[in-house]
C-alpha cells in the first residue's frame, strides 16, 4: 500500500519525458494535492488478530454451542410422545374410501393402547401424514387468499377446484382446501368397564396472525346467507359453515381445522395440531396410566399415494417439542469450534518454538 506522499512522487516521475536532442523535459503534475480533502485520507480500525484474540473467542464460542445443544437435547428428551400407526388397523375402512362412490357411507376403528405412566402437564394430539407432498408448486398457489379474507374475487388461481360443471363456485377453492385431513379422532379412557371420552379443546390451536388477520368470513347477519350460492369442495362431506356443529364460532373460513390444513408443509412427512386435552375432572394433571382407545372416523384416503397416517400424543418442553436436531447442531458446531481452537494453539505453539530456536 502506497502512502498519498510516495504515491504523488511516484506520478511526477512517470510524467518526466527524456529527449536526446533537448534533454529531460518535466510536464506539469496532475496529480491532485497531498491535502486531506483531495487525497480522501479517511480514518479505519484494522483489528490486530493475535493468538490472545482469536483463541480465546474459538474456545468460548464453542463451550457455549456445547453447553446450549446440550441443554436442549435434554429438553428434547423430556417430552413425552406416543406415536400409533393407524393404517392398518383400519384397512377395511381404507378399501371402502378408494372408491369415491362410497363418499357418503360412514366408517369406524378404533385402536387400543395402554398408558403405563401418567402423562402429566398439557397433552396435545396430532395427526400425521406420511409421503404427502404439500410442497408440489401446483398444489401450493391452488388456493385463493383474497377468497379467505371473506372477499368476491376471481378464483382463477384456484384451478382445477374452481367451479363445478354448472357454474357453481367452491368455497373454499382450490388444491390444498379439498384434500383437507378430514378423519374425526376421540379419545376415550376405559375405567372400570366404562369410556370416558377425554375432553379436548377445537380452538386456540391455530396461530394468532392466521386467526385474526389471513381469514376472515364474508360479513352477512349468519354464515348460510353469507356462502348462498357456493357449493363444498368435491371432497368434503359437508358445507364450510357447519364445519363445527358445537361452536358457530368455528365455522367458516376461520375454522381452526381448516386454517392449520392450509399452512402447507415443505416436507412429505409432517404432523398437525389436531386437538389440546382440556385439563379438568381426572385429567386435570394430564393423562392418568391406564387403557385407552381412539376411535376413528376414516374419511382421508391415503392408499393411492402409498401414505400413512398417525396419530401422536405428545407434551411440550421449553424448547417446544421431541425434536432434537436443534442441539444436535449445537453440540457438533460446538465440538467443531473447540477442535479448531485447540488445532490453532497446537499450529502456534510449534511456529513459536521454531522462531525460538532460531533466534539461539
Amino acid at each position: 500500500r502506497y502512502s498519498s506522499f510516495s504515491r504523488r512522487q511516484e506520478l511526477d516521475t512517470l510524467t518526466k519525458v527524456h529527449n536526446p536532442l533537448i534533454g529531460t523535459k518535466t510536464h506539469p503534475s496532475r496529480c491532485p494535492d497531498n491535502s486531506a480533502f483531495k487525497q480522501q485520507k479517511l480514518p479505519a480500525w484494522k483489528p490486530q488478530l493475535t493468538p490472545a484474540t482469536v483463541l480465546p473467542s474459538f474456545f468460548l464460542t464453542g463451550a457455549f454451542c456445547l453447553a446450549m445443544g446440550v441443554c436442549l437435547i435434554l429438553s428434547a428428551n423430556s417430552v413425552r410422545e406416543i406415536q400409533f400407526d393407524y393404517s392398518d388397523k383400519c384397512s377395511d375402512c381404507s378399501k371402502l374410501r378408494e372408491n369415491s362412490s362410497n363418499w357418503n357411507k360412514e366408517c369406524h376403528c378404533s385402536v387400543n393402547f395402554t398408558l403405563k405412566e401418567d402423562i402429566l402437564g398439557d397433552v396435545f394430539m396430532y395427526y400425521g401424514l406420511q409421503n404427502f407432498y404439500q410442497n408440489h408448486r401446483r398444489y401450493v398457489i391452488s388456493r385463493s387468499d383474497a377468497q379467505l379474507l371473506g372477499r368476491n374475487v376471481n378464483k382463477s388461481y384456484c384451478a382445477p377446484f374452481t367451479t363445478y360443471h354448472n357454474g357453481t363456485p367452491m368455497a373454499p377453492c382450490g388444491a390444498i382446501a379439498n384434500s383437507m385431513f378430514n378423519d374425526t379422532i376421540d379419545l376415550f379412557y376405559n375405567l372400570n368397564s366404562s369410556a370416558i371420552q377425554v375432553p379436548v379443546l377445537k380452538t386456540g390451536n391455530s396461530w394468532w396472525t392466521d386467526k385474526n388477520v389471513k381469514f376472515r368470513n364474508p360479513k352477512s347477519y349468519n354464515l348460510s346467507s353469507a356462502f348462498a350460492g357456493t357449493a363444498r369442495p368435491p371432497y368434503w362431506h359437508k358445507p364450510v359453515y357447519l364445519l363445527d356443529k358445537e361452536d358457530e364460532r368455528n365455522n367458516g373460513y376461520v375454522n381452526e381445522d381448516l386454517i392449520i390444513w392450509m399452512r402447507v408443509s415443505a416436507f412429505a412427512t409432517f404432523r398437525n395440531l389436531y386437538r389440546r386435552v382440556k385439563r379438568i375432572r381426572q385429567f386435570a394433571d394430564g393423562l392418568p396410566a391406564g387403557n385407552y382407545t381412539f376411535r376413528i372416523s376414516y374419511n382421508f384416503p391415503v392408499t393411492k399415494f402409498k401414505g400413512r397416517k398417525h396419530v401422536i400424543l405428545s407434551t411440550v418442553a421449553w424448547s417446544g417439542g421431541s425434536n432434537p436436531f436443534l442441539g444436535i447442531a449445537y453440540v457438533v458446531s460446538g465440538t467443531a469450534a473447540t477442535l479448531t481452537g485447540f488445532v490453532i494453539t497446537a499450529i502456534h505453539l510449534k511456529l513459536r518454538k521454531k522462531k525460538t530456536f532460531f533466534q539461539k
